[in-house]
């Protein structure tokens, strides 16, 4: 998928099996800042400060609560880290593309800052 196509597409219940290692790889390419990593797409984003990093994660729930896929997050200072997987599948969907994208998406425009 393109990253018009994941920011416009939302979520939807899956289950079977998780995305191939090849796939996962493929749609990493859309997302270059996103990492495979225990199981999931990881990506940190930096801020300038607490007060940032929270309005960052309140919009970014605000975003996947409409999607019905949420992340694990690691929320600090300065920085928050962003962990998607699908536990339905056992693994990496089409669903933690969609919304890494749309994380990146809410990140580029910065709002909160």
């Amino acid at each position: 998928m393109t990253l018009d196509q994941l920011l416009q597409d939302h979520c939807q219940a899956l289950e079977g099996r998780p995305l191939a290692a090849a796939e996962v790889l493929k749609q990493l390419g859309v997302l270059p800042e996103w990492r495979h990593k225990d199981g999931s797409i990881q990506r940190s984003y930096a801020f300038r400060d607490y007060f940032d990093t929270i309005a960052f994660v309140n919009a970014l729930a605000w975003i996947v609560h409409r999607e019905n896929h949420h992340p694990e997050l690691s929320v600090h200072y300065n920085r928050c880290v962003v962990a998607f997987n699908t536990h339905s599948v056992g693994g990496i969907s089409r669903n933690d593309f969609i919304c890494a994208a749309k994380a990146d998406a809410l990140y580029a425009q910065r709002p909160f800052v």
